[in-house]
């Protein structure tokens, strides 16, 4: 009789596993972008001690530049994890509701709310740290046309 009841549960549990999956793989593209952002702030404050006073200025709003990034993917990385322990408490949730026989649904269905919330949360970090990033890339271009001019 346990049998129908853990293949039951399992079944419920299979869509939250694959958000889950979704969730890392989105993960992964935020925490690259963060490694990326630490990496070119570690390389303008290296390189700080070299620059002259006409560059320091330019270097100076690039670190600011990147601090409010770092920030945003930071956040993007916080609720999007907290999206996906959100995810395994639905899927506790329904383990015990089916194995107990107990109407926890409305909890599983609270908890999937709060989940898309903070995944919702995440990706519009994300979505502003890339914004913010393609915005840099204009900069740099101007910065280095004006360099061209001189």
């Amino acid at each position: 009789m346990a049998e129908p009841v853990i293949s039951h549960a399992i079944q419920l549990a299979i869509a939250p596993v694959f958000l889950l999956t979704g969730i890392a793989a989105l993960l992964s593209v935020m925490a690259n972008r963060l490694a990326r952002v630490v990496d070119r702030t570690r390389y303008v404050q290296q390189t700080w001690p070299e620059l002259d006073e006409k560059s320091r200025g330019p270097a100076c709003e690039e670190l600011a530049h990147l601090e409010r990034r770092r920030h945003l993917a930071s956040w993007s990385i916080n609720l999007c994890t907290a999206g996906a322990l959100l995810v395994c408490l639905v899927i506790i949730t329904l383990f015990v509701d089916d194995l107990l026989a107990t109407d926890l649904r409305w909890a599983a269905g609270a908890l999937f709310i709060c989940t898309m919330g903070a995944l919702l949360g995440g990706l519009a970090c994300f979505l502003r740290e890339v914004y913010l990033a393609t915005q840099s890339i204009g900069i740099e271009i101007a910065r280095f046309e004006q360099t061209i001019r001189q």
